[in-house]
């Protein structure tokens, strides 16, 4: 029996590169620095993950996925930078 290669669902991520699931941030990540933030926004924004799978996986409050969201889509990738979110705010 042959087997198509199926091809998994991707969606552009923030620097313009192929974002997959499997290419998303590990679910255990403790280091949430702007490029993984805003690849989570991308995946969630795409239809590759869905807003609750997304928090869940991730054990983020909505809170905490909303205001990710919101500095990207107003500021971009540098919105989500720790260091400069007083200037953003």
């Amino acid at each position: 029996m042959v087997h198509a290669m199926q091809r998994e669902l991707s969606v552009t991520g923030p620097e313009g590169t192929p974002l997959t699931l499997s290419s998303l941030p590990p679910p255990n990540t403790a280091r949430w620095v702007a490029r993984r933030k805003a690849e989570v926004v991308a995946a969630v924004k795409g239809g590759l993950l869905s807003f609750e799978d997304a928090c869940t996986r991730y054990r983020i409050t909505t809170e905490e996925f909303l205001g990710w969201q919101r500095q990207v889509d107003r500021h971009g990738l540098p919105g989500l930078r720790v260091t400069r979110l007083q200037n953003y705010r």
